[in-house]
């Protein structure tokens, strides 16, 4: 529970934000478990060995690899590399726009290897590269609907069928944004939806966060390191947050809390100059020159297609059992889907890899076992 702030001295906008078991039931480990004998393919499935290029192409039948990778950020293609290299033979349904939100962050300077930084999508180029030097089939298509009742697991895209004998879901998760053509066209420019990722790049400017909830004001407050001031922007008369939280952004000398405030226009052609702001009690329009926006008014999870398959929590996030699993024994799950507290790209990555090791050890342990699937139970 939040208490709300009542407005205070001092001149702010947050598009409303978005609202938002038990053990999984794995069989222990016999030597037996840990034969080499591979999961055997659907009598009409197609083997990715047919052919190179879209493992759609000229083929007729669903399309089968040991391991479905749904997803292709930081989370997805790094488990795509383990499972690729433990010879699981994955295909990564990347989605239409893949690689995850580092496909709009231009500077990465906190992802370890690389002393002078790297692009967001560069970085992510490479993330594709390594995984597909070892053999993980890379689809850029989004999945139209999903059935993890049996094994193998289906996924659907574009009218082909795809199956596994073990699922990762790393679809990741969606910054909600402002809506406007400015903001957009900035992104990476000046706007940002990461302090943690970003905020080094503001050192000694001026900026705001726009959001009034808990996660807008840890940024703000964040963001003080850096900027010489921070105008917290929120469009009602009272805060979100958490009283504790309010009273640190209201007695912070850098940040000055606008209440009342919208955003109606990031300034600037080729990087932030400032925003066109409205007071929302009473019409009145003005500018304020600034060198940074960032968006702090929540995230979408990218969880519809599992709703009503896998456990999610009140903010829609995928809950996670034991490290990786989920509540079905061979789905696994990596990333943002499911972390709402880090969300960076070296966790995200990490995830990835443990659920491809726990991918690779499950599917070890079901070798020649029936294809039967088992539900943990709710708790």
């Amino acid at each position: 529970m939040t208490d709300d702030i009542a407005s205070r001295p001092g001149p702010a906008q947050e598009p409303s934000q978005s609202p938002a078991g038990g053990p999984i039931l794995f069989a222990p480990a016999t030597p037996a478990a840990f034969g080499s004998a591979p999961i055997a393919l659907a009598p009409d499935a197609t083997p990715l060995s047919a052919g190179p290029g879209d493992p759609t192409e000229a083929r007729g039948g669903p399309v089968e690899g040991k391991v479905l990778i749904l997803g292709s950020g930081p989370a997805g293609l790094t488990a795509a590399i383990y499972a690729a290299r433990a010879n699981l033979e994955p295909i990564v349904l990347a989605g239409s726009t893949p690689g995850g939100q580092l496909m709009i962050t231009s500077d990465v300077e906190n992802y370890p290897g690389f002393p002078d930084g790297i692009q967001g999508p560069e970085l992510m180029a490479a993330f594709r590269a390594q995984a597909e030097r070892f053999g993980s089939r890379i689809v850029d298509i989004d999945v139209d609907r999903i059935d993890f009742t049996s094994r193998p697991f289906r996924a659907w895209a574009r009218g082909t069928e795809y199956r596994g004998d073990a699922v990762i879901v790393a679809t990741g998760a969606s910054a909600l944004w402002l809506g406007l053509e400015s903001e957009t066209r900035l992104r990476g420019r000046g706007v940002s939806a990461c302090a943690t990722c970003d905020g080094f790049f503001f050192r000694g400017k001026e900026i705001a966060v726009v959001g009034g909830g808990d996660t807008a004001l840890e940024e703000a407050l964040f963001l003080t390191r850096f900027a010489t001031k921070v105008h917290l922007l929120h469009r009602r008369d009272r805060l979100r947050a958490s009283r504790i939280m309010a009273d640190r952004a209201f007695a912070h000398p850098q940040i000055e809390v606008q209440l009342n405030t919208s955003v109606e226009e990031v300034l600037g052609e080729s990087h932030v100059e400032g925003l066109r702001l409205r007071q929302t009690d009473t019409g009145e329009g003005r500018e304020v020159a600034l060198d940074g926006l960032f968006v702090a008014i929540g995230y979408k999870p990218n969880t519809d297609l599992f709703r009503d398959v896998l456990d999610v929590d009140e903010m829609g996030y995928l809950k996670v059992h034991h490290e990786t699993g989920s509540k079905i024994e061979g789905v696994f799950i990596a990333g943002d889907v499911h972390d709402h507290r880090y969300r960076q790209a070296i966790t995200a990555a990490g995830e990835g890899c443990k659920a491809a090791i726990d991918a690779e050890r499950w599917l070890e342990m079901h070798a020649g076992r029936p294809a039967t699937v088992a539900v943990a139970a709710q708790g």
